[in-house]
């Protein structure tokens, strides 16, 4: 019994090390929200899947110190609840980065995006008037395009240089006009309109703007490019999650095992006698 109590304590260990990187991946998923990505509802379910986990494992570890049946009974519930809430996380951070990705340039290292490659809740999320007003002040305020800049020899990079340079996707989106459009590049913010040049059907072409305080943020390839480095951030955690959501379905179904030994051996024998001194009583026990 004091091996069982010894593998809870060593699994709820283990599961309270496996909470850090669940509640680090929803503090980095909120630094991208602060600093690019800007859509800062999404990290508070993976915190608080993380603080569950670090909280509930505290609690079955305590447990299985003082022999606690129904804290770990308690811990047991928990941690399958956790499990199903991070299933559910998983699957849906999939389902809402499903479709979407950039499209290659010709003769240019970057991609563009553009908002009908993406789809469903996530971007009509997005795209919805009342949160891109959020989104769009929130990516100007972080300085993503001011940044981008680059000074070669003391002059700006040239054109050929730009050019065979991999932006981000917000980087591409949001801070020049889309190729299709034809500008004449100045610098990485800065796009001239060529008069001879077909101009294509895409409506950004004229929300385009030189100031820098509108840019293309209120373009739709902005907000493919938001949507983009989404889906990039959150299948990189959810690639961490399904890792952490294995090992804790490992350790619970042992731990739901060690439990059901706890309890079978609690309703057998008291504690500290062993099985044969039930079985067969000590001859003393019969003395007068």
């Amino acid at each position: 019994m004091r091996n069982s109590n010894h593998l809870i304590g060593i699994l709820n260990f283990l599961t309270f090390l496996l909470s850090i990187p669940i509640l680090g991946g929803g503090i980095w998923l909120s630094t991208r929200a602060n600093n690019t990505d800007c859509m800062t509802f999404l990290q508070y379910p993976l915190i608080i899947i993380g603080v569950a986990v670090m909280v509930v494992s505290i609690a079955g570890f305590a447990g299985a110190c003082y022999r606690n049946t129904f804290l770990m009974y308690l811990y047991l519930w928990a941690m399958f609840f956790i499990i199903v809430a991070l299933i559910s996380f998983v699957i849906f951070a999939y389902v809402v980065t499903d479709k979407g990705s950039g499209r290659p340039v010709s003769n240019r290292a970057y991609q563009d995006f553009y908002l009908p490659d993406y789809s469903g809740w996530l971007k009509e999320r997005v795209a919805s008037d009342e949160y891109w007003r959020k989104i769009s002040s929130c990516v100007r305020d972080s300085g993503v395009c001011r940044k981008s800049g680059r000074v070669i020899g003391g002059f700006p990079e040239s054109a050929d240089v730009y050019y065979r340079r991999k932006l981000n996707s917000i980087e591409s989106g949001c801070c020049k006009p889309p190729s299709e459009c034809g500008f004449v590049y100045v610098n990485e913010t800065t796009w001239n309109r060529d008069s001879s040049a077909l101009v294509g059907n895409n409506g950004d072409c004229n929300r385009w703007s030189n100031d820098q305080e509108q840019l293309c943020y209120n373009c739709n390839s902005c907000k493919a490019g938001v949507l983009a480095s989404l889906r990039k951030s959150w299948r990189k955690v959810s690639v961490i999650n399904i890792v952490v959501l294995v090992i804790l379905v490992i350790a619970y179904v042992v731990a739901c095992g060690a439990f059901r030994n706890n309890k079978r051996m609690d309703n057998d024998e008291p504690y500290g006698q062993t099985r044969m001194e039930k079985s067969r009583p000590s001859w003393i026990r019969f003395r007068f």
